[in-house]
């Protein structure tokens, strides 16, 4: 176990690397953060370190560096969630608030995170296949034209035309609307697709083929809602600010033009709960340079989807972390207000 005085000395390595991008030496060490110890105290804390592999010497005669295992310790026991200020409060309020539709959601989403951390942030659009159906809509344009409209908890909308064999009175068409909303509303859509196929057999004979009719156009609607892998990336500009190209920035700048790779870097957060993955702990080796801090957004505790920020092991994480969690939170609560 590492005791209180070699944690403060692993925190303020840290935090210097991340600062400086250059490699942290005992005596900036003493001079920067107060340790309240010698130099030739610090150094003996910082060989200890070393030898448990929490940090190590890039070169001969130079400072330390942390590891991926000293950076795990750090945010497993080190890192406390930066405050958002005010000004970045208000920017989240004010950005995500003006969205007009998901996918507004999505793209401003994916903006803010790069701008509020200065990493690649990448912003998984929605599983649809895990919404639910809030509302199912039928306008009579003419006797035997019906526009249907389904609503989704996502805020998402698909509208359909259904030419009828012969003409449906308002007083059917209320009781078909009825019908499909008992069968789906609130009922996930691979589920209210199944409910919605067993409808026409419990409909009146002559509202049979008219059930049919608006029940095949429904689930093709929601047929095109089952894909998971779409991904919003923003920030890839940030890169630039990092020297290590080969070894970092390289590998991510080509993961960043496959969407399955980066749905399995983001991973399976769960809804408010942070996941840091760091260094060689991510799926890939050739990314073994670089962090992942990612969560799940959705309604109510449903999980919709995962965004996150990546970048090079070097990262501030508690800042990192603090602006994933926010976001994450303003667009549950968006997709929450929305599904009321």
């Amino acid at each position: 176990m590492v005791d209180e005085r070699k944690l403060d000395v692993l925190r303020a390595i840290v935090e210097d690397y991340v600062a400086t991008e250059e490699p942290v030496g005992s005596k900036a060490l003493v001079e920067r953060h107060g340790l309240g110890v010698s130099p030739a105290t610090v150094r003996n804390d910082m060989a200890v370190l070393e030898e448990e592999g929490y940090i190590h010497q890039p070169h001969t005669s130079a400072g330390r560096v942390p590891t991926d295992k000293g950076y795990r310790l750090f945010v497993d026991k080190l890192a406390t969630l930066k405050p958002m200020s005010a000004a970045e409060r208000r920017a989240i309020a004010t950005l995500l608030d003006g969205a007009v539709d998901l996918d507004d959601v999505v793209r401003r989403s994916v903006r803010l995170l790069s701008q509020l951390t200065r990493q690649v942030a990448i912003v998984q659009y929605p599983a649809l296949s895990r919404s639910t159906v809030r509302h199912v809509e039928l306008v009579a344009l003419t006797p035997t034209r019906v526009m249907v409209i389904l609503i989704l908890s996502t805020g998402g909308v698909e509208q359909r035309l259904v030419e009828l064999d012969g003409p449906i009175a308002d007083g059917d068409l209320a009781e078909l609307r009825a019908a499909l909303n008992q069968a789906s509303a609130g009922v996930q859509i691979a589920a209210a697709a199944k409910a919605l196929g067993e409808l026409a057999d419990k409909v009146r004979p002559e509202q049979v083929d008219t059930t049919k009719a608006v029940v095949s156009v429904l689930t093709e609607a929601m047929s095109d809602h089952r894909s998971d892998e779409r991904v919003a990336v923003s920030g890839t500009a940030n890169l630039a600010r990092y020297g290590d190209f080969d070894t970092a920035v390289r590998p991510l700048l080509e993961a960043l033009e496959e969407h399955v790779v980066l749905l399995k870097l983001l991973g399976e957060s769960g809804v408010d709960a942070l996941t840091v993955r760091i260094g060689h702990e991510g799926p890939y080796s050739e990314l073994a340079a670089t962090s992942v801090v990612a969560t799940g957004y959705g309604p109510q505790e449903l999980h919709l989807g995962s965004l996150g920020v990546v970048g090079p092991t070097r990262m501030d994480y508690p800042g990192s972390m603090a602006a994933v969690r926010a976001v994450a939170r303003y667009v549950s609560r968006i997709l929450d207000e929305g599904n009321q």
